[in-house]
């Protein structure tokens, strides 16, 4: 079996080390979701303050994704992850001290800067450290993480909250940031990485890279395409439905997690699956079946209003709609060189999560508007302009070696 087959004690690590930082960001994300109403109660926030956390952590992870990123392709995954990792600790644990919103909201953008360079420098590594034929089952490992953390925020929560406060959770929070970097300490570069950076003479052209060519930035349209659909729909659903539920049905906060613990063991069973299509039948086919999936699943859960079928609804529309983020690392690492992958994976993902991030804001608003039904109804209509990007703009990339 030659290197490029070879599975190994180092790629087992760079696959825990990626998805230990995938769990931290879903952890992050969901427990600021459940602690929004306590926040606001605290320090006396206007329910557009509120929503502005959420919005402007993305806004970090944009900004985040798009420095370190190009960073960790000139200097190191590595390096420039265990930077990531510390910003994100440092300015989590700051939030737990916040007096008022302008500090508390100063300590969340930078904290969703560290986010969003971990984010893709990650997936990379990963990508990086396996075979051709395993990445799209690795990559969607390396998503499950995300969904763990979710469900551990889902689960600990209701149990911690009550008794810790929302600064509290906030400590809580570091602790996964700490895991990911002892796991990150015992790592090396990837050896596709060292060989590109002793051939690479010219450095710092990574976002170049992303569109040299027609080709080239024809799959960039198409991956952001994707990626804003993502995002905006999970952010969308997954921000509101916790407070939906708790005031249209009754459901109390446990209730709640309930519902979110079933939906997110959907999304991981939906990321599973991807990964294991995506190398059978390939990428492109696996994105259009989960996106058609997503179309029904949406228009056919908004006409729900009973708790118990929205409860197992709740399962099978995050597989659909969550299911194809198992399918972006793949498909990044696979359409960009080694010394742009990271910036693609980082750069492409978080103008799709800088984009969802008006998820939760544009559903509140059509809330206020209309009713929830009907926000979630057109959400479906994104998922088809979804299958038309992929159809138009994304090649088959299965089985190709990394460059």
């Amino acid at each position: 079996m030659s290197n490029k087959e070879a599975v190994d004690g180092y790629s087992w690590k760079a696959l825990a080390g990626s998805a230990v930082g995938y769990a931290m960001d879903g952890f992050d994300l969901l427990i600021l979701g459940f602690m929004l109403s306590a926040i606001s109660a605290e320090l006396q926030l206007t329910p557009s303050q509120a929503g502005s956390l959420v919005t402007w952590t993305l806004v970090g992870a944009v900004f985040g994704g798009i420095v370190f990123g190009a960073l960790s392709d000139r200097y190191g995954r590595i390096r420039v992850l265990t930077w990531t990792i510390v910003l994100f600790a440092v300015f989590t644990g700051l939030c737990a001290f916040a007096q008022g919103y302008w500090d508390l909201l100063i300590y969340r953008t930078i904290a969703g800067i560290g986010l969003g360079g971990e984010f893709g420098i990650g997936m990379a590594l990963a990508a990086e450290a396996w075979p051709a034929r395993h990445r799209a089952r690795v990559s969607s490992y390396v998503a499950l993480g995300w969904q763990c953390g979710v469900l551990g925020a889902a689960l600990l929560t209701p149990l911690l909250l009550p008794s810790i406060g929302w600064r509290g959770m906030f400590l809580v929070g570091v602790l996964p940031a700490l895991v990911a970097w002892v796991i990150r300490n015992k790592l090396h570069e990837p050896e596709v990485f060292v060989r590109s950076a002793a051939k690479t003479a010219s450095k710092g052209q990574a976002f170049r890279l992303l569109v040299k060519d027609k080709a080239t930035a024809k799959i960039s349209a198409g991956i952001v395409v994707l990626c804003s659909v993502q995002n905006f729909g999970y952010y969308g659903i997954m921000i509101w439905m916790p407070s939906f539920l708790a005031k249209q049905l009754g459901f109390t906060l446990t209730k709640s997690a309930l519902w979110t613990s079933v939906t997110i063991l959907g999304m991981m069973a939906g990321i599973f699956i991807f990964g294991q299509l995506a190398d059978r039948i390939g990428r492109k086919p696996s994105f259009l079946l989960f996106q058609a999936g997503a179309v029904v699943m949406v228009l056919f859960y908004s006409q729900l209003t009973d708790p118990i079928q929205m409860l197992w609804a709740g399962a099978v529309l995050g597989m659909f709609v969550n299911g194809m983020l198992g399918g972006y690392g793949a498909l990044m690492s696979e359409a960009y060189p080694t010394e742009a992958r990271a910036t693609a994976q980082n750069v492409l993902f978080n103008i799709g999560r800088g984009v969802g991030g008006f998820g939760p804001v544009v559903v509140g608003a059509l809330v206020s508007a209309y009713s929830f039904q009907i926000a979630i109804a057109l959400l479906a209509a994104i998922y088809l302009l979804d299958m038309v990007a992929t159809v138009f703009l994304i090649p088959e990339l299965k089985g190709k070696e990394l460059e």
